[in-house]
């Protein structure tokens, strides 16, 4: 079964199935992405203060196709991410009807950060990249931009898969960016990840400490947020990066912080393994007791 082939919740069904969720497995982030959370935005209102509540910081990932709750601007910890494709003509054609027109109707008011997926098409302009910071940087809504590269599936032929030179290029374009454009929020050594991203979902921080969920709030997306088989040597995903650049940190110039998250995830999950087997030792040892008091009884 496709992922649209599960059924997805609406109405009160949907906000206490997420409630649950959060309540059972306490997270320290959400974030709500789609096809479009916005198609439910009246759960959405209800929803994120009941989240907000709980100490989650929510995050709402969205093409701004329609207007935004002006609450959602004051809001500590919550931060609303619009998905823009690149520059008006492209992005226009791709996102109808989340045109830019609509987009900035729509954010009126608002607090925003814009994510662009930098495409194989873009990087064959020279000054893509700055051209759509000069649009996006004066906007008083926009708070900050983030750049992701186009992840692939495995044996993907499409259009968007960057080329190394290509590669190369978008990343010395965002380290040069960041200094021109202070709203591009993307720290040098999170940007230099992108030259080698992690081998496989093993090796990525954020595949291991992140679980993705679908609609039916019971299916799981795995490896990572992507699913499928996703081409990890090609991987451009922002959150990726910026893990696997913590990840890097040396503590004291020496210990990577990444070698002391991997010994803790290792630790965690022995002490799970050891944890199923006590369990299954208790319960065929206390199998014949019980069924012996039914027997009694």
């Amino acid at each position: 079964m496709t992922l649209r082939g599960l059924r997805d919740r609406k109405g009160q069904e949907l906000i206490d199935g997420v409630i649950e969720m959060v309540d059972r497995l306490k997270p320290l982030h959400l974030s709500i992405v789609g096809g479009d959370p916005l198609v439910r935005y009246r759960e959405l209102e209800v929803m994120i203060p009941l989240l907000l509540d709980r100490r989650i910081h929510v995050q709402v990932v969205t093409s701004a196709f329609r207007s935004l709750p002006p609450g959602w601007a004051t809001l500590a910890n919550m931060n609303v991410v619009v998905s823009i494709d690149g520059l008006q003509p492209e992005h226009d054609v791709r996102r109808a009807p989340a045109t830019y027109d609509r987009i900035l109707k729509n954010i009126a008011d608002q607090k925003i950060t814009i994510h662009c997926t930098v495409t194989g098409q873009m990087m064959k302009r020279a000054g893509y990249l700055k051209e759509f910071m000069e649009y996006w940087s004066p906007w008083e809504q926009v708070r900050k931009v983030w750049f992701s590269l186009f992840t692939p599936q495995v044996g993907d032929r499409l259009p968007e898969i960057l080329q190394p030179q290509e590669r190369r290029q978008a990343i010395a374009d965002m380290l040069a960016l960041r200094k021109e454009f202070p709203k591009l929020d993307m720290r040098t050594g999170l940007i230099r990840q992108f030259a080698t991203p992690p081998r496989s979902p093993r090796d990525c921080v954020f595949a291991l400490t992140t679980q993705t969920l679908s609609a039916d709030l019971k299916t799981k997306i795995v490896p990572c947020q992507f699913g499928g088989n996703p081409d990890c040597g090609s991987c451009g995903c922002v959150a990726s990066m910026g893990l696997a650049a913590i990840a890097a940190h040396r503590l004291g110039g020496i210990i990577p912080v990444g070698a002391i998250f991997k010994a803790s995830v290792r630790i965690g999950q022995i002490g799970q393994a050891r944890a199923k087997q006590t369990a299954e030792h208790q319960a065929v040892e206390e199998g014949p007791r019980v069924l012996s008091q039914i027997i009694r009884n």
